[in-house]
């Protein structure tokens, strides 16, 4: 059947009648109490994580299997993910009894990759194949076309929507009344099938569709007029971190969501600790997208007594992300201000710097020389009032002499300039500073250097993995400007996504030598 011939009335029916609780579980509606007083609504949470593979995903993919005719399943099924779709496939192919080969890209985790094949047992074929989801997806489709495969996507399809509908047909059985309902978007299959429920069924409820800033494909699809491919995603909400959303879902989502709202990653981390402190479960960065757009929402619109839904998405977190989370969340709760400040290069000046702020807790002090006359040091202190209170905060340090930059929002500092530890170059550079996005690999370091290493002195290097694909990498260069042209053209050829930060004020507060005047 064509997707763009699907109607509404089609879709419920499809809802209606999908057997995905052969596999999956009717979740829970959790009451997040915690949240609720905090914010003065009632706060109601989905919980997808209670399915056997930790994400809604195999509402989509079994219903799909289930759409196919005894040939198709006797030839077997193909499907392209580095994530919960390959979960929710291989735990559908298992339970179905049928044969599926999984293409996932050679830098995938190996705990997602063991994940996969341990869902699927013998009835799985995992293949890893390139470096990107892209790779792997034409990978899959090659091999869908050489054997006869049915290939199931993860979200652009009518029978995997109606799969992920059925969410909203629990939804509405356990809490009819919900006032607006929070859904996180990557591909759209998940908004899509429950907008398209909801809006037949109860159509005074308000849907909002959350993005992650690095990956709002939704929201530059309705700009464009229709599905438009994003230059790049960010990689930390690696579940919602698509490029392009699908042609079907983009159509229902653009004519059924009613608003749509992104957040940032320390937003992100900050709801994984509401959810957590709700709950004492740890959501995954996409499926905490909900819960960090109701805080957000509630607080724009300064919303009170209404009752506001989310979905926990999924659950399938790289153990080594809760470092980063748990670093970032309380700048997401704004319970944590992080600034550059000059001191004076004396005795006495650290406590004298102390004594100005008072009684707030220092979080983080990092200092670095500069002069014999200052230092630049990197302060965290804790805040119980918000940016509010670090304004006063800064406003009183400015007003006593000190030189002060709020970084709460640099997205440079909080990755990179924290984390290091060391002074400036003692001499003179041409330092041009850019940052990298490297694939988790073997050889990436190597291949790195083999092509700017060997031409052009390294002056700074560091290295920072939060349990994604990808490691972040900020790296200093000595470049002559008659050499720049050259250098540019070895970046290209890396093919890693970089972004030159000289100027950004982290790095040229913290790390950059002072240029004497002649």
């Amino acid at each position: 059947m064509a997707a763009e011939h699907v109607s509404d009335h089609e879709y419920l029916k499809k809802i209606l009648l999908a057997p995905v609780y052969d596999v999956a579980v009717a979740s829970e509606l959790s009451y997040m109490s915690l949240l609720s007083a905090e914010l003065g609504n009632e706060i109601f949470l989905k919980r997808e994580d209670q399915q056997p593979v930790k994400s809604f995903k195999l509402r989509g993919a079994y219903n799909r299997i289930c759409s196919l005719s005894d040939e198709q399943l006797q030839a077997g099924v193909i499907g392209a993910s580095a994530g919960n779709h390959a979960q929710g496939l291989a735990y559908s192919a298992k339970m179905k009894g049928i044969q599926a080969t999984i293409v996932m890209p050679e830098t995938t985790p190996d705990i997602k990759v063991d994940a996969v094949r341990r869902f699927g047992g013998e009835n799985v074929n995992v293949v890893l194949h390139g470096t990107s989801f892209d790779q792997a997806s034409s990978h899959a489709k090659a091999l869908c076309e050489t054997h006869g495969y049915t290939f199931v996507p993860p979200f652009d399809d009518p029978d995997v929507i109606a799969g992920q509908g059925t969410v909203a047909r629990e939804l509405l059985e356990q809490n009819p009344h919900l006032d607006i309902l929070f859904i996180a978007v990557g591909g759209g299959g998940l908004a899509a099938g429950i907008a398209v429920y909801l809006k037949q069924l109860k159509p005074s409820i308000k849907i909002v569709a959350v993005e992650s800033e690095e990956s709002a494909c939704f929201i530059k699809a309705k700009a464009q007029g229709a599905p438009t491919e994003l230059e790049s995603v960010g990689i930390f909400a690696d579940g919602v971190a698509v490029k392009v959303m699908g042609q079907e879902t983009f159509r229902l989502c653009n004519r059924l969501i009613d608003e749509t709202i992104t957040v940032t990653n320390d937003e992100i981390c900050g709801a994984i600790k509401d959810i957590f402190d709700d709950t004492r479960v740890i959501a995954e960065p996409a499926g905490a997208l909900s819960v960090a757009a109701i805080r957000k929402y509630a607080k724009q619109h300064d919303l009170k007594g209404k009752k506001l839904g989310g979905i926990l998405c999924g659950a399938n977190i790289n153990f080594h992300t809760l470092r980063y989370v748990s670093e970032r969340c309380e700048l997401g709760e704004q319970k944590e201000a992080v600034f550059a400040v000059k001191i004076p290069e004396n005795k006495g000046a650290f406590k004298q710097f102390c004594e100005c702020v008072g009684a707030k807790a220092i979080t983080e002090f990092n200092y670095r020389y500069a002069s014999e006359s200052e230092a630049h040091i990197f302060v965290g202190v804790k805040l119980k009032g918000g940016q509010q209170e670090f304004a006063a905060l800064q406003s009183d340090l400015e007003s006593k002499g000190y030189d002060c930059v709020n970084l709460t929002d640099n997205e440079l500092a909080k990755l990179h300039v924290r984390h290091m530890v060391g002074g400036r170059p003692p001499t003179i550079l041409n330092e041009q500073v850019f940052s990298f996005e490297f694939p988790e690999r073997p050889g990436a370091l190597l291949n790195f250097l083999n092509t700017l290493g060997e031409q052009w002195n390294i002056t700074l290097f560091h290295y920072r993995n939060h349990g994604a694909a990808e490691g972040l990498v900020l790296a200093g260069f000595d470049i002559a400007p008659e050499s720049r042209d050259d250098f540019n053209q070895h970046v290209a050829e890396l093919g890693y996504k970089v972004e030159e930060v000289t100027d950004n004020p982290a790095y040229r507060f913290s790390c950059r030598n002072q240029r004497r005047s002649k």
